[in-house]
């Protein structure tokens, strides 16, 4: 196999054969092919796309690098969901502990932040000494224990998504439908789920820019899993202003915890009872009970212990990541507040040290942005509109002016 070549072929427009895919994959994944020509590949599949039998076959073999989940036999039915990322989307660590309240098995494989898209991952490795890096035989122990389990790849499920999941979020290629669709899917598949939902976002914080976009990703997802017959759906939402009131790793952790205490933003709120109810059973009203009586916060204090977690700083996380500097960005007029645009709050906080610019950046988990007020309501100038947490001065100045350029008031 040549790879230049097929590098080539996809870069014309051509169509990559079965075979072509699996050496691909399969040279990737064993470090016989570079991260540099993977690279470089991966930009002629933004440009010129996959059609539908080279995404299944993508999807096939990334999932096919690895390892599988084998659930016990006679076990609670295996359910999981995934968001193709948002500004503010914290949505997964409070909906799998409370799917797991309703005897359900949560199986979650999640990934670090894409772009300017914060991963649950990073927020979760915001808490000391929660792991993200079980084995399966660990996974099964958490979710037996538990029910629920949140943790990344590692190198025995999907080795060729997880490798290629770290090159496209500092090439430019995160946006790729083709590329999006088998790396959802392939983890999916491999979670060996009963039902899986997809929260697919639009917007100016999310990947896919309009609606349209956003409803030809989920038809190609639900497409491939369907026909590999997993129960999949599809919910489509916009994400043009940031999802609750906080943005930032230990600063969304602290949010999902209130939100568990059942003091959470009302958007958060009902975005997760939206998505439980296409996997669970129990009544919506009884979901959202278990979200006010302490139920799920049991069920995620027990699920961050068996994953190493402390638990003790689960309520002084923000003490624990305080950042050095904090300001407020203000109204510079009275009116309505019309838009606080995630995709602009959300590049200027990666810059600043919220996410990776490269792969081997370290995130800092106390940047972030709190106290976000919502589109729609009524201000007067010189209120907070948030707060900014910044490492440097210099980095709060960049940031709030980065930010303010996203807002506007009518």
């Amino acid at each position: 196999m040549h790879v230049p070549s097929l590098i080539e072929k996809k870069r014309d427009g051509g169509t990559l054969t079965n075979e072509e895919i699996r050496g691909l994959v399969d040279a990737f994944t064993s470090g016989g092919m570079p991260d540099y020509q993977m690279s470089a590949l991966a930009m002629a599949v933004y440009f010129q796309g996959l059609d539908g039998d080279e995404t299944a076959e993508l999807t096939a073999a990334m999932l096919g690098s690895g390892k599988s989940l084998e659930h016990p036999a006679g076990c609670s039915p295996s359910v999981d969901k995934h968001s193709t990322g948002g500004i503010g989307d914290k949505v997964s660590l409070v909906l799998a502990p409370l799917l797991a309240c309703d005897n359900l098995r949560i199986p979650m494989i999640a990934g670090h932040g894409l772009g300017i898209t914060g991963g649950t991952l990073d927020k979760l490795e915001s808490i000391p000494g929660y792991r993200c890096d079980l084995k399966i035989d660990e996974m099964h122990e958490v979710l037996g224990k538990v029910g629920c389990m949140i943790t990344g790849q590692t190198a025995e499920i999907c080795p060729a998504d997880r490798k290629l999941y770290a090159l496209r979020d500092v090439t430019g290629t995160v946006p790729s439908p083709a590329l999006i669709v088998a790396s959802i899917m392939s983890k999916k598949l491999a979670e060996s789920l009963d039902r899986l939902v997809l929260d697919v976002k639009f917007g100016s914080g999310a990947f896919m820019k309009t609606r349209k976009e956003a409803q030809s990703l989920a038809d190609a997802m639900v497409l491939i899993g369907k026909n590999l017959t997993l129960d999949v759906t599809a919910v489509l939402t916009p994400m043009d202003e940031p999802l609750g009131r906080a943005v930032g790793n230990a600063l969304e952790v602290h949010e999902a915890i209130e939100t568990l205490h059942g003091k959470g933003p009302d958007d958060l709120v009902r975005i997760v009872l939206d998505l439980a109810t296409h996997l669970s059973t129990a009544p919506r009203t009884r979901l959202a009970g278990w979200l006010t009586d302490g139920s799920a916060l049991e069920k995620f204090r027990a699920m961050v212990t068996a994953q190493g977690g402390d638990t003790a700083s689960l309520e002084t996380l923000t003490e624990l990541h305080r950042a050095p500097y904090c300001a407020e960005v203000k109204a510079e007029r009275s009116g309505t507040l019309t838009q606080i645009d995630a995709g602009t709050l959300g590049r200027a906080l990666l810059k600043i040290g919220a996410g990776r610019q490269v792969s081997s950046d370290a995130i800092n988990f106390s940047v972030g942005a709190d106290e976000i007020r919502k589109c729609g309501i009524q201000v007067t100038a010189g209120d907070s509109l948030m707060r900014v947490h910044a490492p440097t001065t210099d980095a709060l100045s960049q940031a709030i002016t980065e930010i303010a350029a996203g807002i506007s008031i009518a």
